[in-house]
């Protein structure tokens, strides 16, 4: 049996694999660190990504395993903005470290009209060549989501968590309709994270930190 399919135990009926929870917990150690403005969550970040790719590739979801090279060309962007910030981007508190900005609205206006957009195409071509998903335009709508608020988060706009909330919210929606027990729990964690990092960051906006 390769480790990619080791069963650690059951929950509500499904097992929970051991890459399930590594991977859960790599994720959740990542934006628990950007959340408190460290940039070592980009460290753990690229584990990360290393373990959603094998957990796709042990359950044959290629369309998801193939954003991987793309979250990790994000991953590798936010590494570097954050430790390489402009004289007009430096923190208040460490020049060397970049300080938390705001969308515009208009900004904020070509972000979601993007999104739905995206989503929307994106939703139709999965529903024409995997009528099997029940969910095509759901699970499109939170993989845009995700890779939004990544690079929101790379680009340290206070606006990411709001994606992250609406992803989190979204994603248990959807762990809940088809069955899953263990990642709504995890989702809920980030959840939590995600309100406490909305709140913790718009602080450092205000700082200028």
């Amino acid at each position: 049996m390769e480790w990619t399919e080791l069963v650690l135990f059951t929950l509500g009926g499904k097992p929970v694999l051991l890459v399930d929870l590594v991977s859960s917990l790599l994720g959740l150690t990542c934006v628990f660190l950007a959340g408190r403005n460290s940039k070592y969550n980009f460290w753990v970040g690229y584990l990360y990504t290393a373990a959603l790719f094998f957990l796709f590739w042990s359950r044959n979801l290629y369309a998801n395993l193939l954003l991987q090279p793309i979250s990790l060309a994000i991953n590798v962007l936010g590494h570097w903005r954050w430790t390489h910030p402009r004289e007009s981007e430096q923190s208040s508190e460490d020049s060397s470290r970049l300080k938390v900005s705001m969308l515009s609205w208009r900004g904020r206006g070509f972000v979601i009209g993007a999104i739905l957009v995206v989503a929307l195409v994106w939703g139709w071509a999965m529903d024409s060549l995997f009528p099997a998903d029940p969910h095509p335009y759901l699970d499109c709508c939170v993989t845009v989501l995700i890779l939004t608020a990544q690079l929101l988060s790379a680009l340290k706009k206070w606006d990411c968590w709001i994606a992250w909330l609406l992803v989190n919210v979204t994603q248990i929606i959807l762990h809940v309709s088809v069955g899953n027990v263990f990642m709504p729990i995890v989702c809920a964690l980030y959840l939590i994270n995600g309100l406490w990092s909305l709140w913790s960051w718009w602080k450092l906006y205000q700082k200028k930190a």
